[in-house]
């Protein structure tokens, strides 16, 4: 089973798709998990492999999707009744096991995302610069001639983790910002000086690029540091994408990236028998019960509704 996980999450890595990676790390009596047993969660909370029972699985698969929106590992204890707790807290995110009959587990969750994507459009020292440090720090490197860019948008497929740096000095530089801020980009920066700049942006205002638009548009691109050489200069503008990447005040692009879309389709509910969130994507039992539809994280807690269900209905999120 873990020589089939892995040969997946390659794939994926390969395809540059987000997944995480849940390993069982400790466990104390009674658990059907052991030690090492793994899972792989997808982006709509689908899961290969197995690390626990119907009330471990739910959880898993709801902190595997927070990791991979907040992009953070996680260490999850899984505490059933008659389990003992862990005597270190400190990292460990303790959760009860409700439906268990009991014992601990302790699982480690480890998103893995694409890299993000940095696009240097035109030519010359900063962009050379640029193009080397985003590499060092994990960014999925493109450098565009400016004449090719037109073409090469539908490819990059821009998201709103992408950033755009256009430093094509003067040479279609109206035709290559209105491109990009067409996309949900994050970050689209202009190398200039603030007066080059500032003709620009009356230029792309001309061509009917939206206020919305230019209000994403940074320019002159990187952060006030005193950067007089090209070196300086392109570490301004990495240290700007990676303050933009990491600041959580970024309001996303209208265009939703596949990562938010599938994270919205892990929306949770509540059990009502045992307060186990459960992710609806993934649930495989619900009921129907006055029009409205109840989740469950196991087949128990379903058959104890369904004997009763007025005597559980306060319990219902609604």
């Amino acid at each position: 089973m873990s020589d089939d996980l892995l040969l997946l999450a390659a794939e994926l890595r390969r395809r540059g798709e987000p997944f995480a990676l849940a390993t069982v790390v400790r466990c104390e009596r009674p658990t059907s998990a052991k030690p090492g047993a793994k899972a792989l969660i997808k982006q709509d909370g689908t899961v290969t492999g197995w690390v626990g029972g119907a009330c471990a699985e739910p959880v898993v698969v709801r902190e595997a999707l927070s990791a991979l929106e907040d992009g953070r590992a996680r260490l999850v204890g899984l505490v059933g009744e008659g389990g003992g707790e862990p005597g270190r807290t400190e990292g460990i995110l303790n959760l009860p096991m409700t439906c268990h009959s009991g014992g601990t587990l302790e699982i480690y969750v480890e998103p893995y995302l694409p890299k993000p994507l940095l696009v240097l459009v035109g030519h010359g020292p900063v962009v050379e610069t640029l193009a080397a440090l985003g590499r060092h720090t994990g960014y999925d490197v493109t450098v565009l001639a400016a004449d090719r860019l037109a073409h090469e948008l539908d490819r990059l497929a821009l998201t709103p983790t992408s950033a755009v740096v256009v430093a094509t000095h003067g040479d279609l530089d109206e035709a290559a910002l209105a491109g990009v801020l067409a996309t949900p980009a994050a970050y689209v920066s202009l190398v200039a000086s603030r007066r080059r700049a500032d003709v620009i942006v009356e230029s792309l205002e001309r061509l009917g690029v939206s206020r919305a638009g230019l209000d994403r548009l940074k320019a002159p691109a990187g952060l006030d540091i005193g950067a007089l050489t090209p070196e300086e200069i392109a570490v301004s503008i990495l240290a700007e994408i990676i303050q933009r990447r990491r600041s959580s005040a970024v309001v996303p692009a209208a265009k939703p990236e596949p990562l938010a879309a599938g994270l919205r389709l892990a929306a949770e509910a509540r059990d009502p028998i045992c307060g186990m969130s459960v992710p609806i994507a993934a649930a495989r039992y619900r009921s129907e019960w006055e029009g409205a539809t109840v989740y469950f994280c196991c087949h128990r807690c379903k058959e104890t509704f369904d004997s009763d269900p007025p005597r559980y209905a306060g319990a219902l999120v609604r």
